[in-house]
């Protein structure tokens, strides 16, 4: 009996679960990848180990979490296509469907900027994290799709090639979306806590359709990002696969 409940326990610890609205503990490694109907050209996201540096502090010499991270490339003008520039998403399209996005309390990324960034675009040249929703605004009964982006504080030159810390999108940076289905959109972004009015205001409950990583379409930028967190996980993000992690 003292075996079998081992065993059980064992299985228990290493099978999956079922996705949560608490950010999803039952993903699993295999359900994390380029989102292929979201890339364009023929941009990089790839797990690799690193990067490191040297000349800077150790707490920013090297990825947060383990050995490893997100190494994402685009380029701003390779395609025949208007605009020109690539774009590429790294996300879970299983385990986060159907999840509350009003559910959503603790969001962000480190993210590993370069001067060169700087150069290509601005302070503002960086990654994004995004989320296809279905929008479920009562008075656009028909409209069955967005994209929710969290568009992140600038890093400056002088904070490049290192690793930021923790940028928090609940506290930072702007939140709009694609489809204009409140008053957050590209034009008028919000912060996090005005978009959570802009849904509620509308009666809104916004369900999740996908869970990414990226960037595009704009600006060349050669990059990594690590420790994705959604509410109480983070996903670190490492050459052999994507860990799931318990936040602190």
């Amino acid at each position: 009996m003292l075996a079998a409940a081992l065993l059980a326990a064992l299985f228990a610890a290493i099978l999956p679960g079922s996705a949560v609205a608490d950010g999803g503990d039952g993903s699993t490694p295999d359900h994390w990848g380029v989102i292929a109907r979201n890339t364009i050209g023929s941009p990089v996201a790839e797990l690799r180990n690193g990067p490191y540096v040297s000349g800077v502090p150790a707490s920013v010499a090297k990825p947060p979490f383990g050995r490893g991270s997100l190494g994402i490339e685009v380029a701003n003008n390779s395609t025949t296509l208007t605009p020109p520039s690539e774009k590429v998403d790294f996300g879970n399209e299983v385990d986060f469907v159907g999840n509350r996005i009003l559910t959503l309390r603790q969001v962000g990324f480190r993210v590993f900027q370069t001067g060169e960034n700087v150069v290509y675009g601005g302070a503002t040249n960086m990654p994004n994290i995004r989320f296809e929703i279905d929008p479920n605004v009562p008075s656009a009964p028909n409209d069955n799709y967005s994209t929710l982006v969290w568009v992140p504080p600038g890093i400056s030159a002088v904070n490049a090639n290192r690793w930021s810390p923790y940028l928090d999108a609940t506290t930072t940076g702007t939140w709009y979306l694609t489809g204009g289905e409140t008053a957050c959109t590209s034009s008028s972004p919000c912060t996090f806590t005005q978009l959570r009015t802009s849904f509620t205001s509308v009666s809104a409950t916004p369900t999740v359709f996908s869970v990414a990583v990226g960037k595009g379409r704009d600006n060349m930028w050669v990059g990594a990002i690590d420790g994705l967190r959604l509410n109480g996980r983070i996903y670190d993000f490492e050459r052999d696969g994507v860990r799931r992690l318990r936040a602190s």
